[in-house]
């Protein structure tokens, strides 16, 4: 468990000038400064309090992110007074910001970190999505995102050479969610779908290429 505490300062009742809390328990204290841990303490508390330290410390990206955005858009004059009195970084702050406006509230995944986020911030928001999704499917760490993301900007750049028909189908992801909501949107299964309405245009080709339309001629 983590609780946060300050120290006494001098005159505070309770105890003499500068003394400084001690752990008790499994807790371990925050200050300005750095943690209090206690003299004894399990593994298991020991992971959790690593967790919980991460998941403030990537909360606060975000946090700091949002703040800036609603700085940059209520006090254009005076927000950078406030980065200066607050003693933040405008260049870090900015690029927090910046992630921020391309994720929405709505659009931010809980279960993936903020540099997740930033390394899709580039993106146009159907990719960014489609790649969260994949990120979230498979938990991914940002390593994983950052190396798939570099093997589909290859393939890419790869040259396509003409392959024999296969089995399997590439298709883009915008696209594919597309069928999703078509198929959805019929109350059919979406692979049912994909069959028939290929299989209609397939028997549909094939009857125009063995019955061509002839020209009527005029007069005759």
């Amino acid at each position: 468990m983590m609780t946060r505490q300050a120290g006494r300062t001098a005159g505070s009742p309770g105890g003499p000038a500068n003394a400084h809390p001690q752990p008790h328990g499994g807790q371990v204290l925050t200050t300005r400064v750095g943690l209090r841990m206690p003299a004894r303490m399990a593994y298991d508390e020991w992971e959790r309090a690593g967790q919980q330290l991460a998941g403030v410390l990537d909360s606060s990206c975000w946090w700091l992110g949002d703040w800036l955005v609603y700085g940059k858009d209520h006090y254009t004059d005076r927000y950078r007074r406030g980065i200066r009195a607050a003693g933040l970084s405008y260049q870090t702050l900015r690029n927090y910001a910046w992630v921020a406006r391309r994720f929405g509230l709505a659009r931010r995944r809980p279960a993936l970190s903020f540099q997740h986020h930033a390394e899709l911030a580039s993106m146009p928001a159907e990719e960014q999505d489609l790649w969260l999704d994949r990120a979230e499917e498979g938990r991914w760490s940002t390593k994983q995102l950052r190396a798939a993301l570099r093997a589909a900007r290859e393939d890419e750049r790869r040259p396509r050479v003409p392959a024999e028909p296969s089995g399997r189908l590439e298709v883009p992801g915008s696209r594919l969610r597309r069928w999703h909501e078509a198929a959805e949107h019929l109350g059919v299964d979406f692979e049912q779908w994909v069959t028939a309405t290929l299989d209609s245009a397939a028997a549909s080709a094939l009857e125009d290429a063995r019955d061509p339309v002839r020209p009527v001629a005029v007069g005759a």
